[in-house]
């Protein structure tokens, strides 16, 4: 299943198992079952259906998600890295590159994604209300770096979706933010969004500047937005148009 496809199932009971794995990541089979309250014939017959709709996928007990992964792109820059779609497995890696790259604590949209998907425990999302994707920059199979999109599943919103994009220090300084961004920005192009926005706070400078540098526009500024270490810090809303 790609990020694109609408989700639209023959049943209640086969929309209820897709809910239930989507919303938890990855699930254990039996356990899934007995949540939702369902003998195991019918239940069963569900999840084969959906498995061959391409909506979910089983490894032994295991079910989760079946987003379709795309082939890694690989560089060789200044440094040789590639980067590829995030999978459930990478939750952590992930959660530990975001909070190693913004310990300074200004890139708050971005810390909170890492709260929100530890706390979820759930990477990918791809449900009625918002669908959720992750590119990940890795050298020697370690994350590097990533670039995030949340798009809301809502008709007046559904042209917009919003990005985070960093890298830890360690490999700043070699084009792998650039070609993060650039991967981000195809992505929302290739599935019909017009508008990809960016929001950090006003003294992060250095972000605003990398920004532009890229073709991004200041779309709007929200005075005293955050409070950070005890000051009133307006913030500035980045957009780009694909």
């Amino acid at each position: 299943m790609q990020f694109s496809d609408d989700l639209e199932f023959s049943d209640r009971e086969r929309k209820e198992v897709y809910d239930y794995v989507e919303r938890h990541g990855r699930v254990d089979y039996h356990r899934a079952r007995q949540a939702l309250g369902m003998e195991e014939a019918p239940f069963g017959h569900y999840v084969a259906s959906l498995k061959r709709h391409g909506f979910v996928e089983r490894s032994g007990d295991e079910l989760r998600v079946a987003f379709e992964s795309e082939e890694p792109e690989r560089f060789d820059e200044e440094l040789s890295f590639r980067i590829r779609q995030a999978g459930e497995d990478d939750l952590e890696p992930l959660v530990a590159a975001i909070r190693e790259a913004l310990a300074d604590g200004t890139y708050i949209v971005a810390e909170n994604l890492a709260d929100v998907i530890d706390r979820e425990h759930v990477l990918l999302r791809h449900n009625d209300v918002q669908t959720r994707v992750v590119f990940l920059a890795t050298v020697a199979d370690q994350v590097a770096g990533w670039v995030h999109l949340d798009a809301p599943e809502v008709a007046k919103l559904d042209h917009t979706a919003e990005m985070t994009v960093g890298v830890v220090p360690e490999h700043r300084g070699h084009g792998v933010g650039s070609r993060l961004l650039e991967r981000g920005v195809r992505w929302a192009d290739e599935h019909g969004y017009q508008k990809v926005y960016n929001s950090v706070p006003a003294t992060n400078d250095s972000a605003i500047d990398w920004l532009e540098a890229r073709g991004w526009e200041v779309e709007a500024v929200r005075e005293n937005h955050y409070r950070i270490d005890g000051e009133l810090v307006d913030e500035v809303m980045m957009a780009h148009y694909t």
